[in-house]
């Protein structure tokens, strides 16, 4: 009898798993809450409802019994695989209350703290003035961010003089809550440096590090991803580092089989986590750019795993893989024009263009801002990297200023 997978998420991002169990000979239940989701076509069940309503997935899965219901490269679907499948009476590989840990920002702080992982000083808070008093306690420059969102949505760093200045500190507050499903915003020490992220898989509790992706982000106020390359530049002393503590973390939050995606800040005492999702990551980092590095497929093996099958993580190949998106000013996009050069060049190996005319940009605050993106690989994460900043130059869009009405 041919086995179900129930998958959440339908977007770009979760297309190579969906490809992956398909391959593997599942019947395919696809979860999202846009019926437009591009993953939707290749779906043997299509359910227009949003992923993070537990209950009414757990409703769905018991008319369709699905043998295991996962997510690919999104941090709320996590909670709700979790939920479900411990519902239905499975064993989850990540229990629903290690995936709180792993997704809301003010559970997995208190859960690093609480195994020593380093991490920034930090307070949850949940009005203005609890804001106001954690900014003072901070002393300077801090960060403040939705406990429960990701891809940089609502993330703003707070001035060394902002944080005296009422209506500056309500300003960051009303952004970033509006950001925030539950109401929870963090704020967190300033952590100075550069900014990695470590892609790891844990089968049966043994963690293996495939690789260290570097991340290129823009300036504050607001930290959107520009870029990643692999594998890492940083010398190799810092990168051990940076392992350890990796290791520590996805240790903390118990998981037992799946994927990792551990941020680190490289600060003159020693990395410090950022974050840590039991997922893939994102960007692509894990979808294109490991497989072109290392010649692991990251993701077949997330969806064999949770298929109960047996996964090769040994790498294949070393060599640069980088993307680099496509930023934006604030306004309606007239056009984007791109020189058709671009798809000559050599080592570029996708271009993506996720805007169309017409459409209203703001600027690059958070991730679904960006217009696109390039990937290219090279013999050195530096080559591929000048190679795909070479080709994103050649994608030149227009904005125009925004007129009120």
């Amino acid at each position: 009898m041919q086995k179900t997978m129930m998958i959440l998420g339908a977007s770009a991002l979760q297309v190579p798993a969906i490809r992956k169990a398909k391959e593997l000979g599942y019947r395919i239940i696809l979860v999202d809450y846009d019926e437009n989701a591009v993953g939707f076509p290749l779906a043997d069940v299509k359910l227009v409802v949003s992923t993070l309503d537990q209950e009414e997935v757990y409703r769905q899965a018991l008319i369709y019994q699905p043998d295991v219901v996962i997510t690919s490269a999104s941090d709320g679907p996590v909670r709700t695989a979790a939920y479900v499948n411990e519902r239905l009476g499975r064993q989850p590989d990540l229990s629903y209350e290690d995936a709180v840990c792993a997704t809301m920002k003010n559970h997995m702080r208190d859960r690093l703290r609480e195994n020593g992982v380093p991490i920034p000083a930090y307070y949850a808070v949940q009005s203005f003035e609890e804001l106001k008093t954690a900014a003072a306690l901070l002393k300077g420059r801090c960060i403040v961010k939705p406990s429960d969102n990701a891809g940089s949505r609502g993330v703003v760093l707070v001035e060394e003089d902002a944080s005296g200045k009422e209506e500056e500190l309500r300003r960051i507050y009303e952004y970033s809550r509006s950001c925030s499903r539950n109401g929870i915003l963090m704020a967190e020490e300033y952590m100075e440096g550069p900014e990695v992220s470590v892609e790891a898989m844990t089968v049966k509790g043994q963690t293996t590090i495939l690789t260290i992706t570097d991340k290129f982000l823009t300036p504050p106020p607001y930290f959107v991803e520009l870029g990643h390359s692999q594998p890492s530049r940083l010398e190799e002393g810092a990168q051990e580092r940076i392992r350890e503590i990796a290791l520590q973390a996805v240790k903390a939050i118990r998981l037992v089989n799946g994927p990792s995606h551990t941020e680190v800040k490289v600060t003159r005492d020693g990395p410090r986590i950022v974050e840590i999702a039991a997922r893939l990551g994102g960007d692509f980092i894990t979808s294109r750019l490991v497989p072109l590095s290392t010649g692991v497929d990251m993701v077949g093996s997330s969806v064999l795993l949770a298929a109960g099958g047996e996964v090769d993580l040994a790498p294949k190949q070393s060599r640069g893989a980088a993307i680099c998106f496509i930023p934006a000013a604030s306004g309606i996009l007239r056009s984007m024009d791109v020189d058709p050069a671009v798809y000559e060049m050599e080592g570029v190996e996708e271009v993506v263009l996720y805007k169309t005319p017409g459409e209203a940009v703001s600027g690059t605050r958070s991730s679904n801002d960006r217009l696109g993106h390039v990937i290219a690989v090279g013999r050195s994460p530096e080559e591929a990297m000048e190679r795909a900043k070479q080709a994103a130059s050649l994608i030149r869009p227009e904005v125009m200023e925004r007129r009120e009405r």
